[in-house]
């Protein structure tokens, strides 16, 4: 096969990747009326990648992990036996009991590229951030999982800021209510940040929300 050859297959290869079918988010916001934190990702992986049906279900992905160092010590704390999944009733548990709710930025996407990478997520609709808040009234500290969340996170908000660096805290305004935004790093592997230290950056977030 000749160059050419290989150039005309490659292409074919990258159109037959793409996909313009729109997704629905696969799970509800998990909300609490007790809840004075909202954690905010982009948008859930495909079915085949999910270990659980609740937020952050790739067993890859470290967000339960960073939960039970943070909270726990223990990075299995939230592991379901031996199994490669986590255990979906055991974080919803803890999350009422510590008043975190956790929602999607995204409500409806395509994936350009059939994958979870953000940087291939067409956004359709946006959550409405306003009508979220509205049931969360205790709610005073958002964070965001992520660049592509944080950026379209703030652009709902009362004159969008801009988007601030991972690990910093800014204020906000939605619907004239102030909130107290952070922007956290990602915790998909793709992420190039050891576990401990993405631990400790969402520890001093917690810190600074008064949950530990």
């Amino acid at each position: 096969m000749d160059k050419k050859q290989i150039a005309g297959t490659n292409k074919q290869a990258a159109i037959n990747s793409e996909t313009t079918e729109v997704e629905l988010r696969p799970f509800p916001p998990f909300l609490t009326a007790r809840a004075t934190v909202l954690m905010m990702g982009s948008f859930p992986p495909a079915a085949d990648k999910r270990a659980m049906s609740f937020h952050y279900p790739n067993f890859t992905n470290d967000m339960w992990r960073v939960y039970g160092l943070v909270f726990f010590d223990d990075a299995d704390y939230f592991r379901l036996g031996q199994e490669k999944a986590f255990d979906a009733d055991k974080i919803k548990a803890f999350l009422r009991e510590r008043g975190i709710a956790s929602c999607p930025s995204v409500k409806r996407a395509v994936r350009e590229h059939n994958n979870a990478s953000d940087k291939f997520l067409k956004v359709i609709e946006t959550v409405d951030l306003k009508e979220l808040l509205d049931k969360l009234p205790l709610c005073r500290y958002i964070c965001t999982t992520g660049g592509k969340a944080s950026d379209i996170v703030l652009s709902l908000t009362d004159n969008p800021p801009k988007t601030p660096k991972t690990n910093e805290t800014i204020q906000i305004a939605v619907g004239g209510r102030p909130i107290s935004f952070t922007r956290l790093p990602s915790t998909s592997r793709a992420y190039p940040l050891k576990l401990v230290k993405k631990a400790e950056a969402y520890k001093d977030f917690f810190r600074l929300a008064h949950l530990i």
